[in-house]
């Protein structure tokens, strides 16, 4: 067996297409999305993720704000960049890049954006929708663009077993949750660091998403054979025969694709898929804001 490509770039350009005639709607009324990115210090791999994230809002004809902080700003100041934000009645979307400095509360800035504008779904107003089962709110980008590229590639939850590596509140968690919602009808199983044998979990599983931040540790031998994973994973890796020194690899091992019945591809399955949410996002906030 050979596993189908679920091609995370072929989803996110049709997320797009359908958002151009809504930016469009919204600009007819006098309304352009704008979408606010914050960063904070000169980590390489957040500001790859920003420029691609930029590039996404001139593509798509989305306002873009890019506000650049040192990384020995004081956290006051981060704070009142959001509250500045906040009161911003053009500006219908605020990310705040990930990580921050370990002098920062993290949690504790992002919880300020305010719901309406919260773009990457992490306030506690929007996952608290999620776990009341509501899809009313914003959704956390990347286990929604999970979900979308499931439904691209016309594969049926209703009534499978899914498992779910990882909990963290960015995508572990939301992930189940979205998984079990009515009109998905998964059923779901999390594993995590103290699951006592999380290979024979994944080993029942219909489907499997990976999202633990440790390379390429789920094995063939993992897997059911015709399963469906995702790999959320993105991890550099050294590997001496590239001429930059390092590769991008999974959280699972190219081994799985000779097992399952759809892998998506590290680069350019989740990743992809998790900017198109974030515009859908934006440009709902937009909507939303005025009526449209």
């Amino acid at each position: 067996m050979v596993a189908q490509r679920l091609d995370g770039k072929l989803c996110a350009a049709s997320v797009e297409e359908e958002l151009h005639s809504r930016i469009n709607a919204c600009k007819s009324e006098g309304v352009v999305p704008h979408l606010a990115v914050v960063i904070v210090g000169d980590d390489p791999a957040s500001h790859v993720y920003v420029n691609s994230k930029v590039k996404a809002c001139q593509r798509l004809g989305i306002k873009s704000t890019h506000i650049e902080l040192p990384a020995s700003v004081a956290e006051d100041e981060v704070r009142a960049t959001i509250l500045k934000l906040n009161a911003d009645e053009t500006l219908h979307g605020i990310l705040v890049q990930s990580p921050l400095p370990s002098h920062m509360d993290e949690e504790g800035l992002t919880d300020l954006i305010h719901p309406s504008k919260d773009v990457d779904g992490f306030h506690p107003e929007n996952l608290g929708r999620l776990v009341q089962g509501r899809l009313d709110g914003m959704l956390p980008c990347t286990p929604s663009g999970v979900m979308r590229m499931l439904r691209w590639a016309d594969i049926d939850l209703t009534g499978k077993s899914a498992v779910v590596l990882g909990r963290s509140r960015i995508v572990g968690m939301p992930q189940a949750l979205l998984l079990g919602a009515k009109g998905a009808d998964a059923t779901v199983t999390v594993v995590h660091s103290r699951t006592a044998d999380s290979k024979a979990v994944c080993a029942q599983a219909d489907i499997v998403v990976a999202a633990i931040g440790r390379p390429e540790m789920v094995r063939g031998d993992w897997i059911k054979p015709g399963a469906i994973v995702v790999d959320v994973g993105i991890n550099r890796v050294d590997d001496p025969t590239r001429e930059r020194g390092w590769r991008l690899a999974g959280d699972v091992h190219p081994e799985v694709g000779e097992h399952a019945s759809w892998l998506s591809p590290v680069p350019g399955g989740v990743g992809p898929m998790t900017i198109a949410m974030l515009m859908e996002n934006t440009v709902r906030a937009a909507e939303r804001s005025n009526q449209l």
